[in-house]
């Protein structure tokens, strides 16, 4: 994305975003302010969740609506002054509207002129007390002069003005001399209730509002003069907005005390939720919502955890030109900022303790802290306590021993103001003291101390212990976890490590980026691989690693790429390899074979796979040996082999006995298939495709997906298939998910291609059209999944043929992993054309998934019939259409083949079948089949339904007896025992016409007379 020029930008960012329920709270007080029934909010939330944005919208909308404003706040920079938010409001009021004068504000007076020393209220110096002249008010709560803290000059003597203004009048009942204390006992009230009338008097007929900006660092005297200030705001024109922190003090005590007693209400805001911060990085980009890129949205949702300001230097700093708005560790330099002023507010030793527990990321563990904070004299729980106030930690509240920063960039700004040596030597203690308190480091530490030996310098042990934590991750099935820490591990482990430790950190990194389809390390992986040659590695283990990258070279759609590492680990193996080695090397290769254009790669990778079972028997290596038998169990499924499933069960049980998850998921998902291509049920493919995509092995996820759809579109359900295409396809494009891609493509095409839409099957072809050298088999199932399919339904049954001649063709040279026809389709068009024979038939039914059958089975009955045996193809066209229940497009399209030969030959129910097949096509809006039905039946002398307006309200079964829609209006009459004239008085026809539709009636349905029609009926009247 390209950054927008300033002045545009701080346009845009000025919007505010995801706010709008509290700013309708906002607008509600406001109106209540107008109409003089005050009210109040409290605006409570973390730094940068936008509290003082909010204040700021309300004050652009009170200014809107005429009402007069008034904002103050309390400094954090310097020190603290008593009733500074309150001074400030006066003093920003003062610039729109004049402050009342002693008329209206009465005996406080002399409090407004003791917070605003230059208000000119003509005042003259205090007589000696002993003046017996002087009369001192006595205002509840002013107290005695030399109150500690009291504010210097906040004692006056204020004149009155007697009658006509003369000067020395004697004071009246509304007009005496005050003296305040604001120190004293009553100041905090008598400051409140002149606020009140300054606030009333400027609001008189119009409504004021005035905003107290970080009411958290307020002094106690301004939080008492506030709170009294809420307590009597019922029936005066005055809307407050105060806005406050959320951890616990005297200011959260007032937010309390005002929510409970309904004096305020409260708004805490909370993160923005991930539709508004796509909203507000495209604000701050300059860019509509929908073209943020994925990579940035995804790295401000994770770092920004929903906080506006953070989300704001994030994107600031994202789409900044480079080498500006960015700093050490990717933390933007307003929230390094930030944090650095938190830290200095930290007590003695802050920084350091602080500093280690960064160490450790966003969580770290109290006792390995303490522990080792306590080695420097460290005052640990008091450098929390202030932490968590200075809002840059919190408890963890499922682990009571874990506090965690609020937010990642917190931990990486304290990190990264470590000095090296500092941070060395903290991160050294640390690794010691967990060693100590956690021997052995199980489960999450061995992570932990690896991070920590990285910082403190020791990269070979982490490499060891990244590594080792990987291997972790992968047993319990977390792989996502497990290539973050084999990356980790590799990138320590380049830089002098030991050259065992580096293949082996090597091996787990490229299984696991294969697991989980990263197929953005390939460039990295093959440095690292390259960089081992010449290093002592052995050759066999040396051709392993090759091998295996060359299993993720193919999954990523290189297909000539992965070959040439393929054959490269096989001249590594060389003649007389040892077992274990060439295990590896063939499991991968029977991965990679497939990928081969060669008409025998199916055969060959079966080879590999039986290679790569022996081998691994014999030196007992069952993760080689549980591979190995899931490939086979899936390319000798393909083939129709009953063993198959065996293999794919015994997998299942080696993986579940070793603790190889992503072996057993995917032994469990080609198992599930396997099964559900026979079966028809897809139940069990979807929950083990959710599995494996819970866990993070995606390969065999997608290639499940791309057959969870087919089944779709051959069911019928296109608007399920299509969004499960429109879900997969935006990561698929961006990730170039090797073979999932171009599937993805083929299944679209395949959608329409279903709905007789050729003009949207083209362009989805055409959008495969450069994938196809990456997926071999895919160009034969375009033709006979797709192109010829959508030639049938449009009635080009010689154009379909040749297609799917071609389809074979290219699976000849290049088989494909699906089935495009050959033992469905294929064979009816050729039985129908009297190019195949019984012998063609005879294939096992395992040959072909359930899809198929009815075509095949079909196939059968046209060829019995032929011979006339007609019974037979009856019963062989009854299996078909049993077969065929599940998918009623195919169902429906196999009739209308058959129908033809079926009444020529005289088995089965053509005119039946015709019907069914018309209603269907003409239903589904394919016109073409449609029609031919309707001539195929004219041709048998059959009756053809009218397809005037409102067919579809007929009920089906009165619509395969040809019923119309004005019969079905006569029917409906004479179900309800209605005589002749009167239905034909309802339906404004004459008495003739309703018994030629009644006589009709009679004789399609079969019916002798109308009482028996009325008995049967069993449509709604």
């Amino acid at each position: 994305m390209r950054p927008l020029p300033p002045q545009t930008a701080a346009l845009r960012s000025a919007e505010l975003v995801g706010r709008q329920a509290e700013m309708d709270r906002v607008s509600a007080v406001l109106a209540a302010a107008r109409a003089g029934q005050g009210g109040a909010l409290v605006v409570t939330g973390e730094p940068g969740s936008g509290k003082t944005r909010l204040a700021a919208e309300a004050l652009t909308a009170a200014t809107a609506a005429g009402l007069a404003t008034a904002r103050g706040g309390v400094s954090a920079v310097s020190p603290p002054v008593p009733y500074r938010p309150l001074i400030e409001a006066l003093l920003s009021l003062t610039r729109t509207t004049p402050l009342p004068g002693p008329a209206a504000l009465g005996p406080y007076t002399g409090v407004l002129a003791a917070l605003l020393p230059s208000l000119d209220l003509r005042e003259e110096p205090a007589p000696p007390r002993e003046d017996p002249a002087t009369e001192w008010d006595t205002l509840p709560g002013a107290g005695p002069r030399g109150v500690p803290g009291a504010v210097p000059g906040a004692v006056r003597r204020v004149r009155a003005d007697g009658p006509g203004g003369t000067p020395g009048a004697a004071p009246t009942a509304r007009s005496h001399v005050a003296a305040v204390e604001l120190g004293g006992l009553g100041g905090p009230l008598l400051v409140g209730e002149a606020m009140l009338r300054v606030l009333t008097e400027a609001g008189r007929r119009r409504g004021c509002l005035i905003v107290l900006d970080d009411l958290h660092d307020a002094d106690l005297r301004t939080l008492a003069a506030v709170e009294y200030l809420l307590d009597n705001l019922a029936g005066q024109p005055v809307a407050v907005l105060l806005t406050t922190g959320l951890l616990a003090g005297p200011a959260a005590d007032l937010t309390a005390r005002a929510c409970q007693r309904g004096t305020a209400g409260c708004v805490d805001l909370a993160p923005l939720r991930a539709r508004d911060v796509r909203q507000l990085v495209a604000a701050e980009s300059g860019v509509a919502p929908a073209e943020v890129e994925a990579d940035l949205l995804d790295q401000v949702l994770a770092a920004g955890s929903g906080n506006p300001f953070l989300i704001r230097e994030l994107t600031r700093a994202a789409v900044s030109p480079p080498g500006r708005g960015r700093c050490t560790g990717g933390v933007p330099p307003a929230v390094a900022r930030s944090v650095a002023r938190r830290l200095d507010r930290l007590p003695a030793g802050g920084r350091e303790v602080l500093g280690l527990a960064a160490l450790f990321g966003r969580r770290f563990p109290l006792p390995v802290l303490r522990r080792t904070a306590d080695r420097g004299g460290h005052d640990v729980a008091a450098v929390l306590r202030a932490a968590t106030s200075s809002y840059l930690l919190e408890p963890d509240p499922d682990q009571p021993d874990w506090y965690a920063f609020r937010h990642p960039l917190a931990a990486r700004a304290v990190r990264d103001a470590l000095a090296p040596a500092e941070r060395t030597g903290r991160a050294r203690q640390a690794a010691a003291v967990l060693a100590e308190l956690h021997p052995g480091l199980p489960g999450e530490w061995c992570a932990r101390a690896a991070e920590l030996c990285a910082y403190a310098g020791d990269t070979t042990e982490a490499a060891r212990l990244s590594c080792e934590a990987g291997r972790r991750a992968l047993a319990e099935g977390t792989v996502e976890r497990a290539v973050a820490l084999l990356s980790a591990a590799h990138r320590p482990a380049e830089a002098g490590t030991p050259t065992s430790l580096r293949a082996t950190v090597l091996e787990l990194l490229v299984y696991a980026a294969g697991c989980a389809a990263r197929f953005d390390l390939l460039p990295e992986l093959t440095r690292g691989i390259s960089a081992l040659d010449g290093q002592g590695l052995p050759s066999g283990r040396r051709a392993a690693l090759w091998a295996a990258l060359a299993e993720l070279t193919a999954l990523a759609g290189r297909p000539s790429e992965a070959l040439h590492q393929l054959d490269l680990a096989r001249r590594l193996l060389g003649e007389a390899p040892a077992a274990r080695d060439a295990a590896a090397v063939e499991a991968s290769a029977a991965r990679v074979e497939p990928h081969r254009l060669a008409p025998d790669r199916l055969r060959t990778a079966e080879h590999a796979a039986r290679r790569a079972l022996a081998a691994a028997r014999t030196a007992g290596a069952p993760q080689a040996e549980c591979r190995a038998l899931v490939q086979l169990g899936r390319l000798t499924a393909h083939a129709g082999d009953p063993a198959a499933a065996g293999h794919l069960l015994t997998a299942c049980v080696l993986a579940r006995r070793h603790r190889l998850p992503a072996e057993r998921v995917t032994a469990e998902l080609a198992l599930a298939l396997d099964a559900a291509r026979h079966d028809g049920d897809w139940a069990a493919v979807e929950a083990a495709r959710r599995e494996a995509l819970h866990i993070g092995v995606l390969p065999p996820a997608y290639e499940a997906g791309f057959a969870l759809v087919l089944d779709e579109i051959r069911r019928g359900d296109f608007t399920a298939a299509g969004d499960r295409i429109a879900a997969a396809l935006p990561a698929a494009s961006r990730d170039r998910l090797g073979r999932a891609l171009p599937l993805l493509h083929l299944a679209d095409a395949v959608r329409h291609a279903h709905q007789g839409r050729r003009a949207a099957m083209t362009e989805a072809l055409e959008r495969l059209a450069p994938l196809m050298a990456e997926a071999p088999g895919v160009r034969a199932m375009s033709y006979g999944l797709a192109r010829a399919h959508c030639s049938l339904l449009e009635e080009e049954r010689a154009t379909a043929e040749q297609e799917l001649a071609q389809a074979v063709a290219y699976d000849t040279e290049n088989p494909a992993a699906v089935d495009i026809g050959r033992h469905g389709l294929v064979l009816l068009l050729g039985a129908l054309a009297g190019r195949v024979g019984p012998q063609h038939c005879a294939q096992p039914e395992a040959a072909g998934d359930r899809w198929h059958r009815p075509f095949a089975d079909l196939a059968r009955a046209v060829l019995l019939g032929r011979e006339g045996r007609t019974s037979e193809a009856s019963a062989a066209a009854r299996a078909a259409l049993a077969a065929a229940a599940p998918y009623p497009p195919a169902r429906h399209l196999a009739l209308r083949l058959v129908a033809p030969a079926a009444y020529d030959d005289g088995w089965g129910d053509p005119v039946g079948w015709l019907r069914d097949a018309e209603d269907h096509f003409h239903a589904a809006g394919i016109p073409a089949v449609a029609a031919a039905c309707r001539g195929l039946l004219r041709g048998m002398g059959a009756q053809v339904r009218q397809r005037r307006t409102g067919i579809e309200g007929v009920p089906a079964a009165l619509r395969r007896h040809g019923v119309t829609v004005r019969e079905f209006e006569v029917a409906r009459l004479l179900a309800a025992r209605i005589g002749n004239k009167d239905i034909a008085g309802r339906l404004h026809i004459s008495p003739r016409t309703v018994e030629k539709h009644v006589a009709s009636l009679l004789r399609k349905t079969g019916h002798p007379d109308r009482a028996a029609f009325a008995s049967a009926a069993d449509f709604p009247l």
